[in-house]
């Protein structure tokens, strides 16, 4: 007989006697933890559920027509959409988006030696944040809709002829100039001591047709100049209240 070597028989015996199973820690059940780690698990669950639930009971109540709940919760509701969650049906039918609107700007320095006065060119202030949100995983409210929505803001507050409808046209322009002062000092670098005025526009583009498509789009930029606006202290950073 051939001998049978007391490993190969441990193995094929199983455990030996009065020894515990190997226990695979990698798999856990549920009802081997305790009671309060399971409350706990619960507790989580259940909550993220209804943060979820309220969440999408928020949304539809934002974008839905006007009823007696928005009437009665209105600035609850849109205090919790704005500004991280904000929704709109622009990029659905009737109307999508069919172009990219970029605002512009261009300033009068002064320069402090002699006194003279240059215009620079036009700088593109969307262009900055476009670049500021390319290939950013988590790109900042700033960049994304601060400037976008002040245009909005300012565009919807005029009359075709660019008139100011009433308080909001005013404070739509006093908006979208110091954000355009901003970003020519931080994001420019130029000594806003030195700039006397600045102009902004739209340059407008229309979006182009897909390539299998046999629609044919004028893609020519239009724009819209608004006039020159003199700057005052409290435009600036810091500077006050504007009267």
């Amino acid at each position: 007989m051939v001998p049978t070597d007391q490993n190969d028989q441990a193995d094929q015996s199983g455990p030996a006697r009065g020894g515990t199973a190997p226990r695979d820690t990698a798999t856990v059940r549920l009802g081997s933890l305790s009671l309060p780690a399971r409350l706990t698990i619960a507790l989580g669950i259940g909550g993220l559920a209804v943060f979820a639930a309220w969440h999408a009971f928020a949304a539809f109540l934002f974008v839905a027509p006007s009823n007696t709940i928005t009437k009665d919760h209105g600035p609850a509701i849109r205090g919790y959409i704005y500004p991280e969650f904000e929704q709109n049906w622009k990029l659905f039918a009737p109307n999508p988006l069919q172009r990219n609107v970029a605002v512009e700007v261009r300033a009068e320095l002064t320069d402090p030696a002699d006194g003279s006065i240059e215009t620079t060119d036009w700088m593109d202030l969307t262009a900055i944040d476009v670049a500021h949100i390319r290939h950013q995983p988590l790109p900042s409210h700033t960049a994304q809709n601060e400037l976008r929505r002040a245009w909005d803001f300012y565009v919807s507050s005029h009359d075709e002829d660019g008139a100011p409808r009433g308080l909001r046209g005013e404070l739509s322009e006093q908006y979208v100039n110091r954000i355009a002062l901003l970003r020519l000092s931080e994001n420019l670098g130029y000594d806003l001591d030195t700039v006397e005025r600045i102009q902004l526009r739209s340059a407008t583009t229309r979006v182009p047709a897909p390539a299998w498509s046999e629609e044919n789009i004028d893609t020519t930029t239009g724009y819209q100049e608004l006039e020159w606006r003199t700057v005052r202290a409290e435009d600036l950073p810091g500077g006050g209240n504007t009267q």
